[in-house]
């Protein structure tokens, strides 16, 4: 039976977390050089674009579809175009109809393939991050959505849930979103390489405020990607509401403690990091904690990933806006962190190791199956399309070679701005 509340709320989630897309356009734009803001938002709109038209298509029907394929993808044509055998006038068992579930899970593949554009700033062409969103969304992402949350191989039902006797925790994506996104943007980004200059001079973000202002709204965004998750307006969008936030609170906090610590100083930079950290770690657990534990996961959260960001210059990976140190990192600890503080099954709750297991086993799966599909993917493109602009469009700037315009005038052609 139709539940009007429920519907209500979770098209209301499905909106917000389509906001987390252009918000992660101005947090990323923000964090780029002045000659490449504008290709970094176009990236993340861009993916926006793909993916919305392949959701419906194919998308779907591989993530929730009815034959499933060895545990890892359903059947793409089964109800291609949301035709065949989709039964839009159905309802879940939420009493929230079919078109809505489809409007909510498609605004995650597209926040999903967007978030690894981060990794490629200022150096790869518009035209073959097309491609690569293209491939990457029906090679990686549908196949990890099916795993975790279409009854595959990494679900309550798959081997790993068998093989330990307890179903893994993926209540919002720390999986399927933040790992898979992290490892693809890691492998990506060894696999094009570094920008010329990479390590030769400081590169500065050109606006902190456009930062803070993505940062501010990504955070609004993620209520509907974590307090959606649970599908329906109660008790556990409640609890998950309230961990999303104390957990991002408490990583900014961490974030800052670590730059005072190794800086003497907390930065606004830190504190828009800190508070992305604490959202991506808090995703996988946030209907699995109480409140001590989500202080708890997100002050880890953003000293380990505050950490991690300089990694990228101690083994030579340009990972351009840290979505590596961010989301990889983050989406690891998060899932992992569910094996000792779920209130339910964790270690520090009495549960044993079952869970702890389960969580790292999972984690390791999702790790191996994105990093060789994206490096499949990326390899591909680049032995037939190529990734790389020249030399000199990358010092004159991505915006002016490859969409003709500027964000800000007068043009300065040249140098570190």
């Amino acid at each position: 039976m139709l539940d009007t509340g429920a519907t209500a709320w979770m098209l209301t989630s499905a909106s917000l977390v389509l906001l987390m897309t252009p918000a992660l356009a101005l947090f990323y734009g923000g964090m780029s050089r002045n000659k490449s803001v504008l290709n970094m938002m176009m990236m993340v709109f861009g993916a926006l674009a793909v993916v919305a038209v392949i959701y419906p298509l194919w998308g779907w029907s591989m993530t929730y579809g009815g034959q499933p394929i060895a545990g890892i993808f359903a059947n793409p044509f089964e109800q291609f175009g949301l035709m065949g055998t989709f039964d839009g006038a159905a309802v879940d068992d939420f009493g929230v109809p079919a078109w809505v579930g489809v409007a909510f899970q498609s605004t995650f593949a597209i926040i999903t393939v967007a978030l690894i554009a981060g990794s490629l700033a200022e150096r790869v062409k518009f035209g073959t991050w097309m491609l690569f969103a293209t491939l990457w969304v029906t090679l990686a992402y549908f196949p990890m959505a099916h795993m975790v949350w279409g009854g595959g191989l990494l679900s309550g039902d798959g081997p790993i849930a068998a093989l330990t006797g307890t179903a893994p925790i993926d209540f919002a994506g720390g999986t399927v979103v933040h790992i898979n996104a992290g490892m693809a943007a890691l492998v990506i980004a060894l696999v094009i390489g570094t920008r010329r200059r990479f390590g030769k001079e400081q590169v500065r973000p050109h606006s902190l405020p456009l930062i803070m202002l993505g940062s501010g709204l990504l955070f609004f965004g993620w209520f509907g990607f974590n307090a959606g998750s649970a599908f329906t307006a109660d008790g556990l969008a409640g609890m998950a509401w309230v961990n999303t936030t104390t957990a991002t609170g408490a990583a900014m906090l961490g974030w800052m403690l670590y730059e005072q610590i190794t800086e003497k100083h907390a930065t606004s930079l830190g504190a828009a990091s800190g508070v992305v950290a604490g959202l991506v770690a808090v995703t996988p657990a946030a209907g699995a904690l109480n409140p001590v534990g989500a202080i708890v996961l997100g002050l880890t959260a953003g000293f380990v990933c505050a950490a991690a960001v300089s990694l990228k210059y101690r083994f030579g990976f340009d990972d351009s806006l840290d979505v590596v140190g961010v989301h990889l990192v983050g989406g690891l600890v998060g899932t992992v962190a569910i094996g000792f503080l779920a209130t339910e099954g964790g270690l520090l709750f009495g549960g044993g190791v079952a869970l702890l297991i389960t969580q790292v086993l999972i984690a390791l799966v999702a790790l191996v199956f994105s990093g060789v599909v994206t490096f499949a993917v990326a390899k591909a493109l680049e032995k037939t399309v190529g990734w790389r602009v020249s030399d000199k469009d990358e010092l004159l700037g991505i915006d002016l070679t490859q969409h003709a315009e500027t964000a800000y005038e007068p043009q300065v052609l040249a140098g570190n701005y």
